[in-house]
């Protein structure tokens, strides 16, 4: 006879599992407490590098069941919720997630369904992606900088420049201008690459 699991997770210590423990309940699967792994966790750690997952699949044999509530509780990469699932059905434990009508994931009809969401997420990803690089070419054309801005102003680099041709040292000038050595140096390696007038 098959013995029945359920998998609980949630991200963080100020959620609680409750409320998956009575969606599992409600749709008929009386778990034994000895059976039930509840984690606190992110989902984007992968499967295998979860604590309570990791015991989970230890005590779990051929032909038992792994109950979730939604498929986000194995993990939010598709590809990871992709292998657990395979790994789960290589040993023989079916895995039912209650969201999608409690289909079997390990069965035709739940690989099927893993890889229609799998499709989807890479689409989804791929059109933010996609989205982003726009964003990023529209804002470089209307003339957006991007990353930190400059801790000197034009003025204060064209006198650091002026202070290192008279002999000025690298410190004396990043105390005396308030920055850090590095940008003392980047300045200094500017105005030597640039081309004499």
């Amino acid at each position: 006879m098959s013995r029945v699991f359920a998998y609980c997770r949630v991200s963080t210590a100020d959620q609680k599992t409750q409320n998956q423990r009575d969606e599992i309940k409600s749709a008929g699967f009386a778990i034994e407490t000895h059976r039930l792994v509840e984690e606190t966790i992110s989902g984007s750690v992968a499967a295998k590098a979860r604590p309570g997952f990791l015991k989970l699949i230890e005590r779990m044999e051929t032909g038992d069941v792994l109950v979730v509530t939604k498929l986000d509780r194995l993990g939010r990469n598709a590809m990871d919720v992709r292998a657990t699932v395979e790994r789960l059905a290589n040993a023989g434990v079916r895995v039912h997630c209650l969201a999608l009508g409690g289909v079997d994931l390990t069965s035709p009809a739940g690989r099927m369904t893993m890889q229609v969401i799998a499709a989807v997420a890479e689409f989804e990803r791929d059109l933010l992606i996609e989205r982003t690089r726009s964003g990023i070419s529209r804002a470089k054309e209307a003339g957006k900088r991007f990353g930190r801005p400059p801790s000197l102003t034009v003025q204060e680099r064209g006198r650091v420049i002026e202070r290192l041709f008279s002999g000025a040292g690298i410190s004396e000038l990043a105390r005396e201008f308030k920055t850090t050595r590095q940008t003392i140096m980047r300045i200094r390696q500017a105005a030597a690459q640039a081309p004499q007038k």
